[in-house]
Protein backbone atom coordinates (compact mmCIF):
# COMPACT_ATOMS: atom_id res chain seq x y z
CA UNK A 1 0.00 0.00 0.00
CA UNK A 2 1.41 3.29 -0.90
CA UNK A 3 2.28 5.74 1.80
CA UNK A 4 0.23 8.20 2.31
CA UNK A 5 1.91 12.13 3.81
CA UNK A 6 0.05 12.77 6.46
CA UNK A 7 -0.79 15.97 8.87
CA UNK A 8 2.24 15.00 11.27
CA UNK A 9 4.67 14.73 8.44
CA UNK A 10 3.35 18.20 6.77
CA UNK A 11 3.74 19.97 9.95
CA UNK A 12 6.92 18.70 10.49
CA UNK A 13 7.95 20.40 7.06
CA UNK A 14 9.20 23.60 6.26
CA UNK A 15 9.50 25.16 2.94
CA UNK A 16 12.00 28.31 2.53
CA UNK A 17 11.17 30.67 -0.29
CA UNK A 18 13.72 33.08 -0.89
CA UNK A 19 11.70 36.22 -2.82
CA UNK A 20 12.38 39.32 -4.78
CA UNK A 21 10.28 41.38 -5.94
CA UNK A 22 7.16 39.13 -6.24
CA UNK A 23 4.40 40.95 -4.79
CA UNK A 24 2.34 40.26 -7.73
CA UNK A 25 2.90 36.76 -7.68
CA UNK A 26 4.01 35.63 -4.14
CA UNK A 27 0.56 35.94 -2.22
CA UNK A 28 -1.27 32.29 -4.34
CA UNK A 29 1.73 30.63 -3.71
CA UNK A 30 2.28 31.49 0.14
CA UNK A 31 -1.49 30.76 0.74
CA UNK A 32 -1.70 27.20 -1.33
CA UNK A 33 1.41 26.12 1.13
CA UNK A 34 -0.61 27.18 4.37
CA UNK A 35 -3.72 25.76 2.82
CA UNK A 36 -2.23 22.53 2.68
CA UNK A 37 -1.17 22.54 5.99
CA UNK A 38 3.01 23.08 5.58
CA UNK A 39 5.23 25.86 7.09
CA UNK A 40 6.85 28.37 5.94
CA UNK A 41 10.28 30.57 6.04
CA UNK A 42 10.00 33.10 3.75
CA UNK A 43 13.22 35.29 3.07
CA UNK A 44 12.33 38.82 1.27
CA UNK A 45 15.50 39.66 -0.61
CA UNK A 46 16.04 43.34 -0.38
CA UNK A 47 13.05 43.98 -2.54
CA UNK A 48 12.28 47.15 -3.47
CA UNK A 49 8.48 46.66 -4.36
CA UNK A 50 6.04 45.98 -1.65
CA UNK A 51 6.85 42.13 -1.62
CA UNK A 52 6.94 42.26 2.19
CA UNK A 53 3.91 44.11 2.37
CA UNK A 54 1.99 41.32 1.05
CA UNK A 55 4.16 38.88 2.99
CA UNK A 56 2.85 40.50 5.83
CA UNK A 57 -0.79 40.33 4.97
CA UNK A 58 -0.41 36.48 4.61
CA UNK A 59 0.85 36.11 7.50
CA UNK A 60 -1.29 37.63 9.49
CA UNK A 61 -4.12 34.96 8.17
CA UNK A 62 -1.82 32.44 8.65
CA UNK A 63 0.03 33.11 12.13
CA UNK A 64 1.37 30.22 12.55
CA UNK A 65 2.49 28.90 9.32
CA UNK A 66 4.27 31.60 8.50
CA UNK A 67 7.77 32.91 9.60
CA UNK A 68 9.27 35.99 7.88
CA UNK A 69 13.01 37.28 7.91
CA UNK A 70 14.31 40.53 5.56
CA UNK A 71 17.39 40.94 3.76
CA UNK A 72 18.24 45.04 4.11
CA UNK A 73 19.62 44.69 0.69
CA UNK A 74 19.36 41.82 -2.57
CA UNK A 75 21.59 39.48 -2.35
CA UNK A 76 21.01 36.82 -4.87
CA UNK A 77 18.61 33.56 -4.79
CA UNK A 78 21.42 31.97 -3.21
CA UNK A 79 21.86 33.81 -0.30
CA UNK A 80 18.42 34.52 0.48
CA UNK A 81 17.91 30.34 0.43
CA UNK A 82 20.83 29.95 2.82
CA UNK A 83 19.50 32.23 5.03
CA UNK A 84 16.30 30.51 5.13
CA UNK A 85 18.11 27.34 5.73
CA UNK A 86 19.99 28.93 8.62
CA UNK A 87 17.03 30.36 9.81
CA UNK A 88 14.49 27.10 9.54
CA UNK A 89 16.71 25.21 11.89
CA UNK A 90 15.07 27.15 14.73
CA UNK A 91 11.73 25.63 14.65
CA UNK A 92 13.38 22.14 14.54
CA UNK A 93 11.99 20.76 11.17
CA UNK A 94 12.21 16.92 10.23
CA UNK A 95 12.02 18.02 6.44
CA UNK A 96 13.39 21.09 4.42
CA UNK A 97 11.93 22.02 1.17
CA UNK A 98 12.78 24.84 -0.85
CA UNK A 99 10.72 26.91 -3.95
CA UNK A 100 10.76 29.32 -5.89
CA UNK A 101 8.29 32.43 -5.04
CA UNK A 102 6.89 33.78 -8.37
CA UNK A 103 4.01 30.94 -8.97
CA UNK A 104 6.25 28.39 -11.21
CA UNK A 105 5.75 25.68 -8.85
CA UNK A 106 2.79 24.11 -7.51
CA UNK A 107 2.05 23.38 -3.93
CA UNK A 108 -0.18 20.41 -5.34
CA UNK A 109 3.72 18.54 -5.38
CA UNK A 110 4.75 19.16 -2.29
CA UNK A 111 3.38 15.95 -0.46
CA UNK A 112 5.16 13.64 -3.68
CA UNK A 113 8.60 15.83 -3.18
CA UNK A 114 8.47 14.90 0.50
CA UNK A 115 7.34 11.50 0.18
CA UNK A 116 10.75 9.74 -0.37
CA UNK A 117 12.19 11.64 2.48
CA UNK A 118 9.50 10.41 5.08
CA UNK A 119 9.73 6.62 3.86
CA UNK A 120 13.68 6.68 3.73
CA UNK A 121 13.80 6.09 0.71
CA UNK A 122 15.89 9.32 0.27
CA UNK A 123 17.87 12.20 2.20
CA UNK A 124 17.33 14.68 -0.25
CA UNK A 125 14.85 15.37 -3.32
CA UNK A 126 15.46 17.12 -6.73
CA UNK A 127 12.20 18.01 -8.42
CA UNK A 128 12.32 17.76 -11.91
CA UNK A 129 10.48 19.50 -14.69
CA UNK A 130 8.82 18.14 -17.23
CA UNK A 131 11.31 19.85 -20.08
CA UNK A 132 8.76 18.94 -23.04
CA UNK A 133 6.78 22.11 -21.74
CA UNK A 134 10.13 24.19 -20.87
CA UNK A 135 10.99 27.08 -23.82
CA UNK A 136 13.31 26.53 -26.28
CA UNK A 137 15.85 29.13 -24.63
CA UNK A 138 15.33 27.68 -21.07
CA UNK A 139 15.36 23.88 -22.22
CA UNK A 140 18.53 24.49 -24.16
CA UNK A 141 20.47 26.33 -21.53
CA UNK A 142 19.19 23.43 -19.06
CA UNK A 143 20.49 21.07 -21.28
CA UNK A 144 23.98 22.96 -20.75
CA UNK A 145 24.16 22.91 -17.39
CA UNK A 146 23.20 19.26 -17.17
CA UNK A 147 26.54 18.65 -18.88
CA UNK A 148 28.46 20.94 -16.70
CA UNK A 149 27.00 19.63 -13.38
CA UNK A 150 28.18 16.22 -15.12
CA UNK A 151 31.69 17.55 -16.00
CA UNK A 152 32.36 19.45 -12.69
CA UNK A 153 30.68 18.22 -9.95
CA UNK A 154 30.99 14.61 -11.36
CA UNK A 155 26.73 13.59 -10.94
CA UNK A 156 24.48 13.14 -13.42
CA UNK A 157 20.64 14.66 -12.83
CA UNK A 158 17.92 15.09 -15.08
CA UNK A 159 17.27 18.81 -14.05
CA UNK A 160 20.20 20.60 -12.37
CA UNK A 161 18.53 23.94 -12.53
CA UNK A 162 15.68 23.27 -10.71
CA UNK A 163 14.15 25.39 -7.59
CA UNK A 164 11.95 22.42 -5.97
CA UNK A 165 14.38 20.96 -3.59
CA UNK A 166 13.60 19.00 -0.31
CA UNK A 167 16.05 17.11 2.09
CA UNK A 168 15.85 15.63 5.66
CA UNK A 169 17.31 18.34 8.35
CA UNK A 170 20.45 15.38 8.62
CA UNK A 171 21.45 15.74 5.16
CA UNK A 172 20.84 20.14 5.52
CA UNK A 173 23.58 19.77 8.10
CA UNK A 174 26.00 18.77 5.78
CA UNK A 175 25.92 20.81 3.22
CA UNK A 176 27.25 24.44 2.81
CA UNK A 177 26.08 26.56 0.20
CA UNK A 178 28.07 29.47 -1.23
CA UNK A 179 26.59 30.73 -4.31
CA UNK A 180 24.68 34.02 -4.24
CA UNK A 181 23.16 33.48 -7.65
CA UNK A 182 21.45 30.67 -9.92
CA UNK A 183 24.77 28.78 -9.14
CA UNK A 184 23.06 27.23 -6.25
CA UNK A 185 21.01 24.58 -8.35
CA UNK A 186 24.62 23.21 -9.32
CA UNK A 187 25.50 23.76 -6.10
CA UNK A 188 23.37 22.33 -4.28
CA UNK A 189 23.95 19.13 -6.28
CA UNK A 190 27.58 19.12 -5.88
CA UNK A 191 26.97 19.35 -1.85
CA UNK A 192 24.39 15.96 -1.95
CA UNK A 193 26.81 14.13 -3.81
CA UNK A 194 29.99 15.46 -2.12
CA UNK A 195 28.40 14.27 1.37
CA UNK A 196 27.07 10.70 -0.26
CA UNK A 197 23.67 11.85 0.60
CA UNK A 198 21.27 9.73 -0.77
CA UNK A 199 18.74 11.20 -3.23
CA UNK A 200 15.94 11.14 -5.38
CA UNK A 201 14.26 12.80 -8.43
CA UNK A 202 10.31 13.32 -8.28
CA UNK A 203 8.30 14.67 -11.78
CA UNK A 204 6.87 17.74 -10.93
CA UNK A 205 4.29 20.14 -12.72
CA UNK A 206 5.62 23.90 -13.56
CA UNK A 207 3.16 26.62 -14.75
CA UNK A 208 4.97 29.07 -17.50
CA UNK A 209 3.79 32.95 -17.49
CA UNK A 210 5.84 35.65 -19.07
CA UNK A 211 6.65 36.45 -15.78
CA UNK A 212 8.58 32.93 -15.01
CA UNK A 213 9.28 32.65 -18.43
CA UNK A 214 12.01 35.87 -17.86
CA UNK A 215 13.41 34.59 -15.37
CA UNK A 216 15.65 31.31 -14.10
CA UNK A 217 18.68 30.03 -16.31
CA UNK A 218 18.60 31.16 -19.79
CA UNK A 219 21.99 30.63 -21.92
CA UNK A 220 23.45 34.00 -20.67
CA UNK A 221 22.96 32.98 -17.03
CA UNK A 222 24.13 29.40 -18.14
CA UNK A 223 27.47 31.03 -19.47
CA UNK A 224 27.84 33.09 -15.89
CA UNK A 225 27.31 30.44 -14.07
CA UNK A 226 30.02 28.31 -15.88
CA UNK A 227 32.41 31.07 -15.11
CA UNK A 228 31.47 30.68 -11.71
CA UNK A 229 32.37 26.92 -11.62
CA UNK A 230 35.67 27.51 -12.92
CA UNK A 231 36.44 29.98 -10.30
CA UNK A 232 35.44 27.86 -7.41
CA UNK A 233 37.52 24.82 -8.61
CA UNK A 234 40.50 27.19 -7.94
Amino acid sequence: MEYEITAQDKDATYVVLPAYNEATRIQPVIEAIAEKGYNMVIVNDGSSDNTLDVIMESKRKYPNRIHVYSLLINRGVGVATQTGFDAVLKYNPKYIVSMDSDGQHSADDLDDVIKPLVTGEAEAVIGVRPLKDMPFTRNFANAIMNILTRIFYRVNVSDSQTGFRALTRNALNKITINATGYLISSEFIREINDNDIPFAEVPIETIYTPETQAKGTNVTVAIKILFQMIKHQF
